[in-house]
């Protein structure tokens, strides 16, 4: 099954450590943080992949080649400019002719593709999203107001919500739905529930890390250095 890795990105935000690598290279326990995806990818019995690139190309396509060497088969799509992750698969639009994989290619997880695709596969579904269960603490006490009288008092809530852990099953349909330029979560998405078409949600449970901030990069990077000196 054909999966895009989305690695285009700048990482503006993780600067300076990606003033010399994209994202998806910056190191963690001396290895990319690519290698992981695309080690777990594997694992999932994933073996085509199509790498998207832009910023600091050279330095993905150098260390993964043409894939063999990582017993896969890699392809690359170049961006020029900026595309967004739901406009830089687009050029493909016209060879993908059966269900696909979409992935971040810069977030550490543990993602069981083999049964999130086939949930997606009985569900029936034209687009499958991965999410996780997080819980964010208030720092504040929250005050519950009706007709300006006070209902409750709840003293820092600890509030639970579903957030998209960017990783995709897709039918090769969800093209109608992308023009260029887009995100799949600001554009793409909330265009299919406007279309009346569902979204199939797979719940993962288990590691998901984002690394879209200096403080994360670092935190993560010094666990898995840690994890393995112990």
């Amino acid at each position: 099954m054909k999966t895009f890795v989305l690695c285009g990105g700048g990482g503006t935000r993780l600067r300076p450590y990606t003033l010399t690598a994209p994202k998806p290279m910056l190191l963690m326990a001396g290895k990319p943080i690519l290698y992981y995806i695309v080690e777990n990818l594997k694992k999932n019995g994933i073996g085509e992949l199509i790498l998207t690139i832009g910023y600091l190309k050279e330095k993905i396509t150098d260390y993964f080649k043409d894939g063999k060497g990582f017993g896969l088969s890699i392809d690359y799509l170049v961006e020029n400019e900026p595309k967004k992750t739901a406009g830089s698969i687009l050029p493909k639009k016209n060879q993908i002719k059966e269900t696909f994989v979409v992935v971040m290619g810069d977030t550490m997880n543990d993602i069981n593709l083999r049964e999130m695709i086939n949930e997606h596969k009985k569900n029936k579904a034209m687009a499958t999203i991965c999410v996780i269960n997080h819980k964010t603490q208030v720092e504040y006490g929250v005050v519950k107001v009706k007709d300006q009288i006070v209902e409750q008092f709840i003293e820092k809530p600890v509030i639970e919500h579903y957030i998209n852990a960017g990783t995709y099953i897709f039918e090769p349909e969800i093209f109608d739905y992308i023009k260029d330029k887009e995100d799949f979560a600001k554009d793409v998405f909330p265009r299919l529930l406007k279309a009346g078409k569902k979204i199939h949600v797979y719940i993962h449970k288990g590691k998901w890390q984002d690394i879209g901030r200096i403080s994360d990069y670092e935190k993560l990077k010094e666990e898995m250095e840690n994890s393995k000196e112990s």
